[in-house]
C-alpha cells in the first residue's frame, strides 16, 4: 500500500527554543563569588568547614534565585533534599569523612533537580534533571549575561574552529604519551621541556596549572549550575506516564505464544493468562520448596549454638556465601516483579494462590536475608569489622526494606515506579545515617579489644587520622595479640612483630603530626581532627 506524505509547506514547524532569560542582578554578582568562593575553599584543601560553608552558599543561593511562589517552596523533596545538604555539610566539618561529602554532593544536586522540576518525586529523575540543568547551565551564561552576550551563529562558529584545533591536539597527546613510553630519551628531553614551560607560565602567575584552571572551570560549572536555571523537562515527562498502581491491560495481555486469529481473540487471551498463572504457581510452588530446604538448614546450623570448628575457614564460609546469598535475593525479587508486571494481579480465579506463593517466597527471603545476616555477625564477632562487613549491614536493612515494600506490591498491586520511590528514599535515609557516624573510630575501637586473636594493623593504620588516638591507647593491646598482620607495599597481607607493629605506629603518628604542624589553613578544619591532634598532644 502506498503512503503519500504531504507537502513539506503543510508539516508542523519544529517548536522554536525557548530564548535565554538575562541575568538578573543577584544571579551576576553571585556567579563570579560562586566560582572564587570554590576555588578559595577547595583547593588543595581536606574535607571539613569548607563543605558546610559551600552547601550554605549553594542552598542560599536557591532560596535567592526562587521567586516568592514558586512550585519549589511548596515541594517537601525540595525542602529535604535542603536539609540533607546542610546535616552532610555539618556532618563534613565534624568528621571530615568521605560519606559525609558524599551525602552532601548528592543533596545539593537533588536541591538543584528539585528547584528545577519541583514536581519529580523519583531521586534518581532529580539527580538527572539536576546534572543535565548544569551542564548546559555554563554554556547558557554567556548568551544570557546581559549587554556581554554572543550570537548563537558565533557559538556554532566558535565551536566549529574550535573542534578544527581541539583534534589535532588530542592526536598529537596520543601520540606524545605512546612516544614518551617508548623512548626513554625523547621523554626526558620532553619532560624538560614542559617544565621549562611550567616555570615560565608559574612567573606569569605563581599558582597556575593545568589542574588548577581545570579546577576552576569545575567551580564556574557548579556555580552556573546552581544559579542558573536551563529547564529539563524530559525525565519530568517520563515520570508523568508512571503511576503507583498496576494498571489492568486490556488490549495487551501478557502471552507467551504467537498471536491468535481475532475471531477468538479473548478465548485465547484468557488461555494464555491461565497458562502464565499455572508457570507462576509451579516455579514459586518448586522455589518455595528448595528455599524451605535451605532455610531449614541455616535455622538448624547457624541460628542456634554456631561455633566455627577449628581450622574452619571463616573468611571463605563469608565471603562467598553472603555475595551468593545476596544474589539470591534480588534474583527472588526479579521473579515476583515479573510476574506481578500485568494482569495476573487481576487474573480472579488463581489471585489467592498466586498471591500467598509470592508472599510465602518474600518471607522466607526475609529469613534468607536473616541468615545472611548472622553469617556477617559472625565474621564480625571472630574477625573484627571491615568496610564490606559494615556495608553488609546496611545493604540488608535495605533489602528487608525492600522486602516490604515487594509485600505491598503484591497484595495492593503497587507498580514498579512505586518500589523504586521508596527504596530510593531510604537509600538517601541510610546515606545521611552513613555521614552521621565516626565509623573508622568506632571499627577501630571494636577491633582492638583484647578478645581478637588477630589484628589487622595495616587495615587501621590506613585509616584517617582520626583513628590514631585509639591506636595509641591501645598500644598494650597490640603487645598481647597472639597475631598482628599488615600490609606491604604492593597491599598483600603479611604476618608482622609486635614491635614492628609499634614502629609503623610510631611513623604514622608522626607523619600525621607533621601533616597538622605543615597544614595552617582553615578550610580544611574539621573536629575530629582537631580532637586528635589534641589527644596526640
Amino acid at each position: 500500500m502506498e503512503t503519500f506524505l504531504p507537502p513539506a509547506a503543510a508539516w508542523p514547524a519544529a517548536p522554536a527554543k525557548p530564548a535565554l532569560t538575562p541575568l538578573t542582578a543577584a544571579q551576576q554578582l553571585l556567579l563570579p563569588l560562586g566560582v572564587v568562593l570554590f576555588d578559595w575553599l577547595f583547593w588543595a584543601e581536606k574535607t571539613g568547614v569548607n563543605l558546610l560553608l559551600y552547601s550554605v552558599f549553594v542552598v542560599g543561593c536557591q532560596l535567592a534565585v526562587l521567586p516568592r511562589h514558586a512550585p519549589a517552596r511548596r515541594a517537601g523533596l525540595f525542602w529535604l533534599a535542603v536539609a540533607g545538604s546542610l546535616f552532610g555539610g555539618l556532618m563534613a566539618a565534624v568528621y571530615g569523612s568521605g560519606a559525609a561529602a558524599l551525602a552532601s554532593g548528592a543533596s545539593l544536586l537533588l536541591v538543584v533537580g528539585y528547584a528545577n522540576q519541583p514536581h519529580l518525586r523519583l531521586l534518581a529523575f532529580a539527580l538527572l534533571t539536576a546534572a543535565g540543568s548544569a551542564a548546559q547551565a555554563g554554556a547558557a551564561v554567556p548568551r544570557a549575561w546581559p549587554g556581554r552576550g554572543v550570537r548563537g551563529g558565533q557559538v556554532r562558529r566558535g565551536w566549529y574552529y574550535g573542534r578544527l584545533l581541539l583534534g589535532p591536539l588530542a592526536v598529537l597527546g596520543l601520540f606524545h604519551g605512546l612516544f614518551a613510553v617508548a623512548n626513554p630519551r625523547y621523554a626526558a628531553l620532553s619532560g624538560r621541556a614542559l617544565a621549562a614551560v611550567g616555570t615560565w607560565l608559574a612567573r606569569l602567575w605563581p599558582d597556575w596549572s593545568v589542574g588548577h584552571v581545570l579546577f576552576l572551570g569545575l567551580g564556574y560549572w557548579l556555580a552556573a549550575g546552581a544559579l542558573v536555571a536551563v529547564p529539563v523537562y524530559y525525565f519530568a515527562d517520563r515520570e508523568a506516564r508512571l503511576g503507583e498502581f498496576v494498571r489492568r491491560q486490556r488490549d495487551r495481555v501478557a502471552s507467551f505464544g504467537v498471536r491468535r486469529p481475532d475471531f477468538r481473540r479473548r478465548n485465547f487471551q484468557t488461555l494464555d493468562l491461565r497458562q502464565e498463572w499455572l508457570m507462576a504457581v509451579a516455579a514459586l510452588g518448586l522455589v518455595n520448596a528448595l528455599l524451605l530446604a535451605v532455610n531449614a538448614i541455616d535455622i538448624n546450623w547457624l541460628w542456634f549454638g554456631f561455633e566455627p570448628a577449628p581450622g574452619f575457614d571463616l573468611a571463605q564460609f563469608v565471603h562467598e556465601g553472603t555475595y551468593v546469598l545476596i544474589f539470591s535475593i534480588l534474583l527472588a525479587m526479579g521473579i515476583v516483579l515479573w510476574f506481578f508486571r500485568r494482569n495476573l494481579n487481576f487474573y480472579g480465579p488463581g489471585l489467592p494462590w498466586l498471591r500467598a506463593g509470592a508472599t510465602a517466597w518474600v518471607l522466607q527471603n526475609a529469613v534468607l536475608a536473616v541468615s545472611v545476616g548472622l553469617r556477617n555477625y559472625y565474621y564480625i564477632q571472630h574477625r573484627g569489622l571491615a568496610y564490606k562487613r559494615l556495608g553488609v549491614c546496611f545493604f540488608l536493612l535495605l533489602t528487608l526494606f525492600g522486602l516490604g515494600t515487594m509485600l505491598l506490591k503484591i497484595w495492593q498491586r503497587r507498580s514498579v515506579y512505586f518500589l523504586v520511590r521508596c527504596n530510593a528514599l531510604a537509600a538517601y535515609a541510610v546515606l545521611l545515617v552513613l555521614a552521621a557516624g565516626n565509623w573508622e573510630v568506632w571499627m577501630a575501637r571494636y577491633n582492638l579489644q583484647a578478645r581478637f586473636h588477630t589484628v589487622d594493623v595495616g587495615f587501621l593504620l590506613d585509616m584517617p587520622g582520626r583513628v590514631l588516638p585509639e591506636l595509641q591507647a591501645a598500644r598494650a593491646v597490640l603487645n598481647r595479640v597472639p597475631q598482628l598482620t599488615g600490609s606491604t607495599s604492593y597491599g598483600a597481607p603479611v604476618v608482622i612483630s609486635a614491635a614492628d607493629a609499634q614502629s609503623r605506629l610510631d611513623a604514622a603518628v608522626a607523619a600525621w603530626r607533621q601533616r597538622q604542624r605543615t597544614y595552617a589553613d582553615w578550610q580544611g578544619w574539621n573536629y575530629a581532627d582537631w580532637q586528635a591532634a589534641q589527644a596526640l598532644r
